[in-house]
């Protein structure tokens, strides 16, 4: 969408625009498209159109993201409630079996060791790609708007 707008002329006609955005797919030209055939309403009309699509459009791109957000935050603490029970049972083995050595301490702390690991490697990964979709959505959006707002300027030329 971004060359389109990059290859017009200073005052490009709207059903030029609207021509250009044919082809292509994507949550910008979706939003634009609308926008555009509210044109003959007027600027007000096609901005209201443009800003309820970018409301309804955030919310697909958003969708499944909070799926990533809650494994992130959540992962750790399962993680962390792993190793507590991995400590508990060590202790429980110790005190069951006080005269055996510090093998028998061992097996639960590596147990509570392996679920800390589990929880790092689970949440770490879902983090950044949270951040990294969050970005990407946060990009598309104040991309549309600003050609939103090119759109609407024209719209009022004419």
């Amino acid at each position: 969408v971004k060359k389109i707008f990059a290859g017009l002329p200073s005052l490009f006609a709207i059903s030029g625009l609207k021509e250009g955005l044919n082809g292509i797919d994507g949550s910008s030209a979706t939003i634009l498209k609308k926008g555009i055939e509210q044109a003959s309403l007027g600027r007000d009309s096609a901005e209201e159109w443009i800003i309820s699509d970018a409301t309804l459009e955030k919310n697909k791109l958003e969708k499944r993201l909070i799926i990533l957000g809650t494994l992130g935050n959540n992962a750790i603490y399962i993680g962390l409630f792993g190793t507590v029970l991995g400590v508990i049972k060590a202790f429980h083995d110790l005190a069951q079996n006080s005269g055996l050595g510090p093998e028998v301490v061992m097996q639960g702390l590596s147990e509570a060791l392996v679920a800390t690991a589990i929880g790092l490697l689970v949440a770490i990964p879902s983090v950044i790609a949270y951040n990294f979709f969050q970005k990407s959505v946060k990009d598309i959006l104040t991309d549309t708007d600003s050609m939103a707002r090119v759109v609407l300027a024209k719209i009022e030329k004419v």
